[in-house]
């Protein structure tokens, strides 16, 4: 059965795009954090590790949600570790950084994020896909929310 929500094929694919990326940035983010999580150490341990789980916590519910959406538009979701590494544009960390330097890298992945879902809002909009726009803005909120939150335990 043919899908008919009022949006165009093509432009549902061209959001799915948008979606891919800010999906594939937010599972990236996840790993990250909850690495930083398991491995934080120093005289923030408690608070950080604390902050860390929900803010990991919260990521790997918004990963489900964007990929969600993104069958919705009736295209598959990308999944796997390889998909992921093409399409996302926050920095693997490989090795365990200080305290500092994990919550600057965290504050720039939700910065990097913040950028992704703004373009996905822009091509939402474009296709007249109030559902995406509505739902990548909550989540645009929320990573530039938390990327403040973490700025401010570096001032």
């Amino acid at each position: 059965m043919a899908m008919n929500i009022g949006i165009a094929k093509k432009d549902r694919e061209s959001v799915a795009k948008h979606l891919s990326k800010l999906l594939a940035d937010t599972y990236s983010l996840y790993l990250k954090t909850h690495s930083f999580h398991w491995n934080v150490t120093g005289p923030q341990f408690n608070s950080l590790h604390a902050m860390f789980e929900t803010q990991y916590n919260e990521l790997w519910l918004a990963a489900d949600e964007v990929a969600e959406r993104i069958r919705t538009l009736d295209v598959f979701a990308p999944g796997s570790y390889s998909q992921f590494g093409k399409l996302s544009a926050v920095k693997e960390e490989s090795g365990v950084p200080d305290w500092k330097e994990m919550v600057s890298q965290l504050v720039e992945g939700h910065e990097i994020v913040a950028h992704t879902a703004r373009g996905a809002i822009k091509a939402a909009s474009a296709a007249g896909d109030e559902g995406t726009a509505d739902m990548v803005t909550g989540r645009l909120k929320e990573h530039e929310k938390t990327a403040w939150m973490l700025r401010s335990l570096l001032k």
